[in-house]
């Protein structure tokens, strides 16, 4: 416990920090994180993941079970969490201050939430007015700990007619974003479906203009359904 009664995420190395991040990522989708889907999601060896999550174990910030996958503990979420408003912070302080374009700071939001402490991170967000999403429209951890639960529809999940507001984009491609940032799909964009088009690309209309959407971009895109 701290000084003021809060609980506090222990002190991790940057290793580790990814490897929570990860995992906390994947348990969005995964009831359990198997091992190979760490190891894929990470770029690191089958041997390598099974001995950072039997030390993380072991440090009382996930629960590992053989054969049956992972799940992060209150601690570890906590800490997972910490990194998460790090690094959405960053990249929004990057954008609104520094004049970073949207598909140019996730790179360095990653390189510099390691060195970052939480009081920067404070600051950052009071200057930017205690901001609840990132560039992207990802949510913004608090500094408590506590993230809103914001799982928006895929776009491609709109029936023919459907209309929606642009929610919140993936940001693991700069390519991507780049892409989309042509055609105006940006968080807070509305959008009408007109109809699937081949191998699950989308037809819509944004600001009156007919798109053509690829799947790959369509996959990016996360929307808040609209009657």
């Amino acid at each position: 416990m701290s000084h003021d009664g809060k609980s506090r995420a222990p002190d991790t190395s940057r290793a580790a920090e990814d490897y929570l991040k990860a995992i906390y990522k994947l348990q969005q989708v995964q009831d359990s994180v198997a091992t190979t889907s760490l190891a894929e999601e990470l770029g690191r060896s089958a041997a390598s993941v099974t001995n950072m999550v039997k030390s993380l174990a072991e440090q009382g910030l996930l629960e590992y079970t053989p054969y049956r996958g992972v799940r992060l503990t209150s601690s570890g979420e906590l800490t997972a969490l910490r990194i998460i408003r790090r690094h959405r912070v960053l990249e929004l302080y990057l954008i609104e201050k520094l004049g970073f374009s949207w598909d140019n700071v996730h790179r360095e939001a990653e390189r510099l939430e390691h060195a970052a402490s939480d009081k920067l991170i404070d600051r950052m967000a009071r200057k930017l007015g205690e901001p609840s999403v990132d560039p992207h429209g990802s949510p913004i951890p608090t500094r408590d700990g506590e993230i809103a639960d914001t799982r928006w529809i895929a776009l491609a999940a709109l029936q023919d007619g459907g209309r929606g507001v642009v929610r919140e984009v993936s940001d693991e491609s700069d390519q991507t974003l780049r892409q989309l940032a042509v055609l105006g799909l940006f968080p807070g964009t509305r959008i009408r479906i007109l109809g699937g088009l081949p191998e699950g690309g989308v037809q819509l209309v944004v600001d009156d203009r007919e798109i053509d959407l690829e799947a790959d971009l369509a996959r990016a895109i996360f929307v808040e359904h609209e009657e």
